[in-house]
């Protein structure tokens, strides 16, 4: 793994009411080149900023970036190549991997070891009942709309098959679509075995954003608010909501993902679309108490964006 260029100490009280102290001295390093990818030219540019003069101003996170949608441009960033861990979006790769493997209309019995695996991280959930019976395509919008580890976890078993299968193939599409700075080593995010063990940054998450975002199904999955399963055979019933705070609130948002860990602190991969001109942008470790994901600087960047004549 490439050195990090910060000092993280961050204190926070997890559940049950310990304190768990995260210190890390990490020296400052130039990023080097990623090497030369054959992608579609919005995914090749991503990692190149512009040279805006001015900036979105009052954006708090610690890394940030927005980019034009249809050609990867970056147009404005902060610590664009530093690596950090960016939680739940991991999601998105998890979904990514599923959604190339195809066979979307699968049924699978989601484990008994789902509501151990959640309880064990405090993790969230999308309150699966062991021993359903859902298609992948239902556990994709469990897995996304509501952030569901345990959504995660099926899908991981199923499609690895295996969690550690799994986990390599997620690492070998972030190889396949230049992320040189990121790398899993779990399907959720969650901080284990480490709160950095799983990272990436700015420009690598614009790129993996506009990889998923190609996809029909991911789109269709990203932009929706809420969805429902009614009772059936073999299923209980279950309705979902996002947990995108753009969704429905910003005009023009449709998608992508949240994420959240004490490590992490608030991220948020977005994108929006308005007037035939589409933005794409990453916050990082915005500040914030709970796990409950703003969407302030989502919403300075896109703002700062779409005031931008002719972008």
């Amino acid at each position: 793994m490439a050195a990090r260029a910060r000092v993280a100490i961050r204190a926070t009280r997890l559940a049950g009411g310990a304190i768990l102290v995260a210190c890390m001295a990490l020296a400052a390093t130039a990023p080097s080149s990623a090497a030369s990818v054959t992608r579609p030219a919005a995914l090749a540019a991503a990692a190149a900023p512009s040279r805006v003069a001015t900036g979105p101003s009052g954006v708090q996170a610690e890394e940030a970036a927005i980019a034009n949608a249809a050609t990867g441009r970056v147009l404005w960033s902060r610590e664009l190549n530093a690596e950090r861990p960016m939680a739940s979006i991991t999601k998105v790769m998890t979904a990514l991997v599923v959604i190339r493997a195809g066979d979307l209309g699968r049924r699978i019995t989601v484990p008994s070891a789902v509501i151990g695996y959640v309880l064990s991280h405090d993790a969230s959930s999308a309150g699966l009942h062991p021993g359903d019976i859902l298609t992948a395509s239902q556990l994709l919008y469990a897995l996304m709309l509501p952030s569901g580890a345990d959504a995660g976890y099926t899908l991981a078993v199923a499609y690895g098959p295996g969690i550690a299968a799994f986990v390599a193939k997620m690492n070998a599409t972030a190889r396949a679509l230049g992320l040189t700075r990121t790398h899993f080593t779990n399907f959720d995010g969650l901080p284990y075995p480490t709160g950095y063990s799983t990272y990436s940054t700015a420009a690598n998450l614009i790129k993996l954003g506009l990889a998923a975002m190609k996809s029909a199904v991911f789109r269709s999955v990203a932009d929706r608010r809420s969805y429902r399963i009614r009772p059936g055979a073999g299923h209980h019933a279950y309705f979902w909501q996002t947990t995108n705070p753009l969704l429905g609130v910003y005009p023009g948002a449709i998608g992508i993902k949240t994420g959240w860990t004490p490590f992490a602190g608030h991220c948020l991969l977005f994108e929006a679309t308005r007037d035939g001109r589409t933005f794409i942008g990453v916050s990082l470790d915005s500040p914030g108490v709970s796990p409950t994901v703003s969407g302030a600087d989502a919403t300075r960047m896109l703002n700062w964006a779409f005031g931008l004549p002719g972008r």
